[in-house]
């Protein structure tokens, strides 16, 4: 058979002579370029191993946080009233706005208006806060602050869902799925995401999709503990007959496990087991997290839970489980407002007017509660492996909305971290003299995640999840950690 020059016979190559011929040419150049890479499976183990069943084998670097307490302000949270001081508002208090307004959700804007709040240096960094949070101001040395945080929407269902999943709307997973997820959870008892919710607490607008786990496996959902009701999660009771159930279970086992493979192992089918199984063990570990009995009166007491404000009692034994839930290895903690404002039961920071009022009623809830969570973390030894993120959906608006309200604003508001691994007693970025636009070191909901992944060890675009054909992440195709406030 006639044979060309390069050894290739007339019906075509063999594989040996086609390796032989492109190992000099562009294949080798591509070989080439592939070897040259640096290989991510071996950064990816850099870190600790993980949990069995944690996505990811290893984390990508040394991780500073092991848990995340999530304290929502659903509602938004006026910046220019709390941790953004404007002596310009107070200066130009009453007058038109010197720039371009921007619509607003209500379009029925004022003029400036000066807070009603004062602010005051604290702790040995000095940075100020409003007399709103003289708890909070008493533990500043711990924050870091960024006040140059900004989001895409300015409604409250759709700012609530980016704040938790990086999108608008419903589909995607929460930030507290996407952690358990990745990292797994430390205590196989208990699930890796949990919402809590005391008193009028209820989801914020939007609902309960935030805490979704969407895409991801089943398990990785949030489970919503009420932290004071008799029975935290329905149905979750103390075994009694604990060796009959777990018969009752194994026997039931033997059918899922046939109908699992028979299946071929769908995603949905095995976590419904997992979730079962889950749930039987949490029958024995939530009924004991959630009596708090042996706590000493003492810290009870820092919480806030002998208040005689029903708020600031119910926000304090949320944030006293949320402590006892990470020392129990629980991956992610979200703790829920409370609504007992003019505000709303769902966005109870929402003052369009009455915000001296209303605001105040708001922080009265969650000061002491969560000053004293970040001091009970200090002292127990947990504060520098948990971190605390502190945040609402926008800001507010410098102008007035009525006579003594604000309107949304998502050009720049603040939010703040504690512990954990970022730079205690710092303050990252700026909006404008008015507090209207960030004009500093401008960051983004997906920034503030990829630092939350950062500081957990994950680099925040190696999470990810394919589904329908993309490959999906908490940050979207966005987002950087924000190194300055990285310790």
């Amino acid at each position: 058979m006639a044979k060309d020059p390069a050894g290739i016979t007339a019906r075509g190559i063999s594989r040996r002579q086609l390796l032989e011929t492109c190992s000099t040419g562009f294949g080798g150049v591509a070989l080439a370029a592939l070897l040259g890479r640096p290989s991510r499976a071996a950064a990816a183990i850099e870190g600790p191993l993980l949990p069995a069943g944690a996505a990811l084998r290893r984390t990508h670097h040394l991780a500073t946080a092991k848990n995340v307490i999530f304290c929502f302000m659903s509602g938004g949270v006026s910046h220019v009233d709390s941790f953004d001081p404007k002596p310009r508002l107070a200066a130009d208090n009453g007058k038109p706005m010197p720039m371009k307004v921007e619509r607003t959700q209500f379009n029925n804007n004022g003029n400036i208006m000066a807070s009603p709040f004062e602010f005051r240096p604290w702790g040995e960094s000095g940075i100020p806060v409003s007399t709103m949070f003289p708890r909070i101001g008493g533990v500043v040395d711990e924050l870091a602050i960024v006040r140059s945080m900004t989001t895409t929407v300015n409604e409250h269902a759709q700012g609530n869902y980016v704040m938790h999943t990086g999108f608008p709307f419903l589909g995607f997973p929460s930030a507290g799925a996407w952690a358990s997820y990745g990292l797994g959870s430390e205590n196989a008892d208990m699930p890796g995401f949990v919402v809590l919710q005391s008193g009028k607490a209820e989801p914020p607008h939007g609902g309960v999709g935030m805490y979704s786990n969407a895409f991801l496996p089943g398990q990785h959902q949030a489970s919503i503990l009420k932290a004071d009701a008799p029975e935290a999660i329905a149905n979750i009771r103390p075994r009694g007959a604990g060796d009959a159930q777990r018969r009752r279970l194994d026997f039931v086992a033997g059918f899922d496990r046939d109908f699992l493979s028979e299946a071929d192992r769908d995603a949905t089918i095995e976590a419904a087991i997992h979730n079962s199984e889950t749930a039987f063990r949490m029958q024995a570990e939530v009924p004991a997290l959630c009596d708090i009995s042996g706590e000493t009166a003492a810290t009870k007491s820092a919480y806030g839970l002998d208040s005689k404000s029903p708020g600031t009692a119910n926000y304090g034994r949320q944030c006293l489980l949320a402590r006892r839930l990470v020392e129990q290895g629980v991956r992610f903690v979200e703790l829920s407002c409370l609504g007992d404002t003019g505000g709303g039961s769902a966005n109870p920071w929402d003052q369009h007017g009455g915000l001296h009022k209303g605001h105040a009623a708001m922080a009265e809830q969650v000061d002491q509660p969560i000053a004293a969570l970040i001091a009970d973390l200090r002292a127990r030894g947990m504060l520098d492996s948990t971190l605390v993120v502190w945040a609402g959906e926008f800001g507010r608006t410098p102008f007035s909305q009525g006579a003594d309200g604000r309107d949304h604003n998502p050009y720049g508001f603040s939010v703040w971290l504690a512990g954990g691994g970022v730079k205690a007693g710092t303050i990252h970025g700026a909006t404008d003299e008015f507090g209207y636009h960030a004009v500093e070191n401008i960051c983004t909901v997906y920034d503030l995640w990829a630092t939350v992944l950062h500081l957990l060890g994950v680099d925040h675009e190696e999470l990810t999840y394919r589904s329908g054909g993309r490959d999906y992440r908490l940050t979207d195709v966005h987002g950087h950690p924000i190194r300055e406030i990285i310790a």
